[in-house]
């Protein structure tokens, strides 16, 4: 089959890989349909190349439609279409019957002391071949996939692989107020859906926060009070403030991470892990600060007294800087992790209807061939045309 394959820093290829199998009895493969690239592929694209070996096959957004079933395999067959969540998880430990799906005990990688397994991405969680491919194989058949009606456009159901539950649970972490008020830092993918969500559950104001004109184009679009940071520098926090009465937004979400614009040592950091030897390299990302922290601090400065922050973006830093005086003399509440996808699903999918609230038939703004994946993944990189969210079809 092709596949979408990690080569090194910057450069990922489509190449010719072996067909997956099924292995356990309660293992499906799915012949793909549609799959998304994420901005937690990016880090894989830019920073955290020493946990990756060279082939390895990238992503985890994908669905489509059930070629295979293992023998004890009984809620599916084949030909039935699935939605795949980006969480390995099974469904039946002690953490997944808590809803952290993203710490299923079964599937946790205990060589690096990490949560559960994640599709398409590094040692630190498993390094399971991904979904960027014309077949993906997934265990757990009768636990983990999410099965959809056919007939709608994939665009109404792929992006419960990552996109929605993660959105979703940055704003249910966000604790908004009935008629409150939240910040939104970053207006990519996770950023523009979270807005969205935020809005559609009571929020009385959305402020995104973004340094791109296409992204605070299309935020504004949905309704949300848009602000470019380039333009206030360090006075970001007073502005909010000024929207708010001088206190600050009820609550923030950071859906940027790691890969914030700011500081250049931060920065230079990152680069200096995805140049070095692996051997000398790893140590650094699992024993040193390689996070640029620009849009967790200000979220701290924006948030009133009191408030939640929610952190959807991704962090890889071991001893990150934060101002603990200032979180504590504000009485902020602080709340992270990745999305435990099957606990959001139920409440999710009643939205994908016709009406379409959150407008996930569009959310897309390129749809590429497979083939095309290392010009997308440049593209999204540079945010070059506009690129917010892009799927690839096989």
């Amino acid at each position: 089959m092709r596949a979408v394959t990690w080569q090194g820093t910057r450069n990922v290829r489509v190449q010719s890989v072996p067909d997956p199998q099924v292995e356990e009895p309660t293992d499906i493969v799915v012949k793909v349909t549609s799959t998304g690239i994420c901005g937690s592929d990016l880090h894989l694209y830019t920073v955290m190349g020493p946990f990756i070996d060279a082939g390895d096959v990238l992503g985890h957004e994908a669905m489509g439609f059930v070629q295979e079933v293992g023998s004890e395999v009984a809620t599916l067959r084949p030909g039935d279409r699935v939605v795949i969540p980006f969480n390995v998880s099974c469904g039946r430990c002690f953490m997944c019957d808590q809803g952290l799906q993203s710490q299923c005990e079964t599937t946790q990688v205990h060589d690096y002391g990490m949560g559960a397994a994640l599709f398409g991405y590094t040692k630190l969680y498993g390094q399971v071949p991904g979904g960027q491919a014309e077949y993906l194989r997934v265990p757990f058949g009768d636990t983990l996939p999410v099965k959809v009606p056919k007939g709608p456009p994939d665009e109404r159901y792929v992006y419960l692989s990552d996109v929605l539950p993660t959105a979703w649970q940055a704003v249910e972490y966000a604790d908004i107020p009935p008629g409150g008020s939240v910040t939104v830092l970053g207006l990519g993918p996770i950023g523009q859906m979270a807005a969205r969500i935020a809005l559609h559950r009571g929020a009385s104001l959305v402020v995104g926060v973004d340094p791109v004109a296409a992204r605070l184009e299309r935020a504004r679009a949905h309704g949300v009070h848009t602000i470019d940071p380039d333009e206030h520098g360090k006075n970001l926090g007073d502005v909010v403030r000024g929207l708010t009465d001088g206190r600050g937004t009820d609550s923030v979400i950071d859906a940027v991470g790691m890969e914030a614009h700011g500081t250049r040592l931060a920065a230079a950091a990152q680069r200096a892990t995805a140049v070095l030897p692996d051997a000398l390299a790893r140590p650094l990302i699992e024993h040193a600060g390689i996070d640029r922290l620009d849009a967790l601090h200000a979220a701290i400065d924006i948030v009133r007294r009191g408030g939640t922050v929610s952190v959807s973006g991704v962090y890889g830093g071991a001893i990150d800087p934060m101002p603990l005086l200032t979180m504590f003399d504000k009485q902020i509440q602080l709340r992270m992790g990745q999305a435990n996808v099957r606990s959001w699903v139920d409440d999710i999918l009643p939205l994908l209807d016709d009406s379409d609230p959150l407008g996930v038939e569009g959310f897309a703004t390129h749809t590429m061939p497979l083939e095309e994946a290392p010009r997308a993944y440049a593209m999204f990189q540079a945010k070059d045309d506009g690129m917010i969210k892009t799927l690839l079809k096989p």
